[in-house]
């Protein structure tokens, strides 16, 4: 007999200990089973920060040097205060 499952996507970190640690909450309570699926690069990814000094030494960026790209100001718009609480939560994840 087939039980029916539904997917969620989250995305998450394997700490040095191999435990997988979610960047949210799970929109269900436990305790409970579940499978884990778990998608990584083969490679090692790069880190956010070496992405952004790759990408701001790029030379298809240039033109955002030029003036005329320079459309706002610093009085432009209202500024963005997000209160966001973070929850982390650690699973264990047994790969065979």
């Amino acid at each position: 007999m087939e039980i029916p499952m539904t997917a969620i996507e989250m995305t998450g970190t394997v700490d040095e200990n191999s435990q997988l640690k979610l960047d949210g909450s799970l929109p269900f309570s436990g305790p409970k089973r579940v499978r884990v699926i778990v998608l990584s690069a083969l490679d090692d990814e790069t880190d956010e920060i070496s992405w952004l000094q790759a990408a701001s030494r790029n030379p298809a960026f240039t033109f955002l040097s030029d003036p005329e790209e320079d459309i706002y100001s610093i009085t432009d718009g209202k500024p963005f205060n997000d209160k966001v609480q973070a929850r982390t939560r650690t699973i264990s994840v047994c790969i065979e």
